[in-house]
């Protein structure tokens, strides 16, 4: 069984005790992230492949649109005799 107290330890390894302590904090309180499974990332992912192909049809709705009207607008000039 290990006695030593971590003043002891951290002299041993050429460590000061507040980084230990700072080290220890971040990890109960950030420490179970590291546990989480690795899900979320890729759920990350089909969420951002889902927004792009979300945009990508939006924008051509759009140009499809563009088109339209630019048509109308050519037709329009063309019966006025403006081209």
């Amino acid at each position: 069984m290990w006695t030593k107290c971590v003043s002891e330890l951290c002299e041993e390894l050429g460590l000061r005790p507040t980084v230990f302590y700072r080290w220890q904090k971040e990890l109960f309180e950030n420490g179970a992230a590291a546990f989480q499974s690795q899900e979320r990332p890729h759920r990350q992912v089909e969420e951002k492949q889902k927004r792009i192909e979300f945009l990508e049809k939006k924008v051509q709705t759009k140009d499809e649109v563009l088109a339209e009207l630019m048509a109308e607008a050519h037709r329009a000039k063309k019966s006025l005799g403006e081209l």
